[in-house]
């Protein structure tokens, strides 16, 4: 017993690395990404702190009584701040030297004298060090999911004025003392309520599961916690695409793990040959990989040729369907694979090519089956936050199923048929694949001076950062959203783990 016990604990490292599943899309934040990230972030910062509210202050000393309300942060300074990333899971945001202006209404009763007014404060060295927690959900969405703040006060001044400013300076010991402390009080709520609910419904705006379109959607659920070092943040997305009859459904990622090197660029995208085989893979599920035509969708001179090289096929045929339309019906007979070089990109594709009759009124007549092999380039790139995929034809080939002498016949189609491929079907693929596919970004970011690289097994598009919309305008979008259910619409609906639609 002991002998197996031990023998558990020694294997259970080596079953914890074979079930670790690798993602299929990473995407690398470098210590420059985040120094963007600190100029938008501390702009919000500044608009929070400048909304805080501070509890009135009143109280007694002897024959006087004093009432401290409507205090209003009226200016603010942060000369000095620093965003950083804090291993394993956390960033650490400090704020120091800060001054806050406040501007406060004053209430004083003393004897039969009674005084109001505003009182300007000023509440110098003000230092801010909060660490946020990051953490995925339970549906696998980047959250924030803890914070940690501790805030001080060193000095507070205040400038009295008025028929008793002698009495309210021998009184602004209790006065500074109270309103720094109230300050200081409020700073640490205000930044918790920015992260745990503005920043994390700011969160909410990246699609977790996606539908790209009427067939197939996107899971984009982290796989695990993110990994901080000090320069870089790592997030790991399973990145499969799925059919949306068996959204359930799983494949197996058995790609090369994605590693990212690079630091020169704000941002790093990295996407594993799993990517684009489970785009393929939910595709062919669907149905999607096939093509039909039929008649004058035929290209003229295709026809002639067809008919000249099946004609003794067609001449033992019934006369009444010698001169029927002809039907070419491309259909892919195994879920196309993605090959990743440093060369390039390439997609192997093996499909059939059906060939018939189709008379009115009658049965389709088969004049051949041949098997098609083609190599698709793919030329992939970034264009805005959509991953898009242009592929043009590299090789082609087809042959006979049923011999090799009929795999002779069909050499004449070769060219014919590669130009039909050409021209004909892969403007079509490539106008299926012009819409892309979104990187998981919150909204109001874009990427901008996109690099893409090709390794082993993987690519990676290295880019910069622009924000479009501020913090907190993307924030205000949402929170206006009201709680109604959406009206329903003839296609299915989104799923939930996808980003809030206003």
């Amino acid at each position: 017993m002991a002998a197996g016990s031990l023998l558990l604990l020694l294997l259970l490292p080596c079953l914890a690395t074979a079930s670790h599943s690798p993602p299929g899309c990473r995407i690398r934040i470098t210590s420059k990404g985040l120094d963007l990230v600190k100029q938008e972030g501390l702009r919000f910062v500044e608009q929070e702190l400048e909304n805080i509210t501070v509890s009135d202050l009143h109280g007694q000393e002897g024959q006087f009584h004093y009432n401290i309300s409507q205090v209003k942060v009226v200016d603010l300074q942060l000369p000095f701040s620093d965003l950083r990333f804090q291993p394993q899971q956390h960033l650490a945001f400090d704020i120091n030297n800060a001054s806050i202006s406040l501007r406060f209404r004053r209430q004083l009763l003393y004897w039969f004298f009674y005084d109001i007014g505003s009182i300007n404060a000023s509440a110098d060295g003000v230092h801010i060090h909060t660490v946020l927690r990051l953490a995925k959900d339970e549906v696998g969405r980047l959250k924030i999911s803890n914070i940690t703040c501790n805030a001080s006060i060193a000095r507070m001044h205040a400038g009295f004025s008025g028929t008793l400013r002698k009495v309210y300076e021998f009184l602004s010991t209790f006065i500074v003392t109270g309103m720094r402390f109230l300050v200081s009080q409020q700073i640490c709520p205000s930044l918790e309520h920015a992260s745990l609910v503005l920043l994390n419904s700011l969160l909410d705006t990246v699609p977790v599961r996606n539908y790209v379109d009427d067939h197939i959607g996107i899971d984009y659920s982290l796989l695990q916690d993110p990994s901080v070092s000090p320069d870089t943040l790592d997030l790991d997305f399973k990145g499969m695409f799925f059919y949306r009859a068996r959204e359930s459904q799983e494949l197996e990622n058995h790609a090369v793990e994605p590693v990212i090197k690079e630091t020169e660029r704000m941002v790093y995208v990295a996407f594993s040959e799993y990517f684009f085989d489970s785009a393929m893979h939910a595709y062919f599920q669907a149905g999607m990989l096939a093509i039909e035509l039929e008649g004058e969708k035929v290209p003229k001179d295709l026809e002639v040729l067809l008919r000249a090289t099946f004609f003794g096929t067609i001449f033992m045929l019934n006369p009444a369907v010698v001169d029927a339309p002809l039907r070419l019906v491309l259909q892919v007979s195994a879920p196309p694979r993605c090959v990743i070089k440093p060369s390039g990109t390439s997609v192997s594709v093996s499909a059939f090519l059906n060939i018939s009759l189709v008379p009115v009124g009658r049965p389709a007549v088969q004049l051949s089956s041949m098997a098609m092999e083609t190599k698709l380039s793919a030329k992939v790139f970034l264009q805005g936050k959509a991953l898009r995929v242009q592929l043009d034809l590299r090789r082609f080939r087809i042959y006979s199923k049923q011999s090799a002498l009929e795999s002779l016949a069909l050499f004449s189609l070769q060219a014919p048929l590669k130009t039909l491929l050409q021209l004909t079907i892969m403007p079509i693929i490539n106008e299926r694949t012009r819409k892309g596919v979104q990187i998981p970004l919150p909204e109001g970011m874009d990427f901008t001076r996109e690099v893409v690289t090709n390794h082993a097994g993987f690519l990676t598009v290295g880019a910069d950062l622009h924000f479009q919309k501020g913090l907190r305008e993307v924030i205000e979008k949402y929170r206006a959203v009201p709680a109604t259910p959406a009206a329903p619409t003839s296609l299915p609906a989104a799923p939930s783990a996808g980003p809030r639609q206003p």
